[in-house]
């Protein structure tokens, strides 16, 4: 019985072994599939954090672009309003003038045509403006 009994523990033995040599060995199997896969997700992470960083260079590269075409607008939007604002000023300036010269150019026809109407007239109001012109000069001195 001795020799039976050694054989059953050696054969118990064995299948104990074998059984573990086989787990281990798909143990070591799975570790590597997971070692593999886990350098595959890396691999992968790294592809897609170079994605990502190329879409954010082209989505900074485009906000920048479209910042530059605003303050543009902008720009050209104030220079026009701008130079609108410049020409009515200066349209507003010469229509002044116009006026001006044109009641100048009245008033000095209004006045020649007094003269002629009045000539002593004009003469004796002449004569007191000097008076006048030379009293305030002289600062009302006899």
């Amino acid at each position: 019985m001795n020799t039976t009994a050694t054989a059953q523990a050696n054969n118990v033995k064995d299948n104990v072994t074998s059984q573990f040599n086989k787990g281990a060995e798909k143990i070591a199997d799975k570790a590597q599939d997971a070692t593999n896969d886990l350098a595959i997700d890396m691999q992968n992470l790294k592809a897609d954090m170079v994605s990502i960083q190329q879409t954010l260079t082209k989505l900074a590269a485009g906000a920048g672009n479209e910042a530059y075409k605003t303050a543009q607008g902008i720009g050209s939007t104030v220079a026009a309003q701008a130079t609108d604002f410049a020409n009515s000023a200066v349209s507003s300036a010469q229509s002044a003038v116009n006026s001006a010269q044109d009641q100048a150019k009245t008033f000095a026809s209004e006045l020649e045509n007094r003269a002629r109407a009045n000539p002593l007239g004009t003469i004796g109001a002449t004569l007191v403006v000097g008076v006048v012109i030379g009293m305030l000069s002289r600062g009302g001195r006899a």
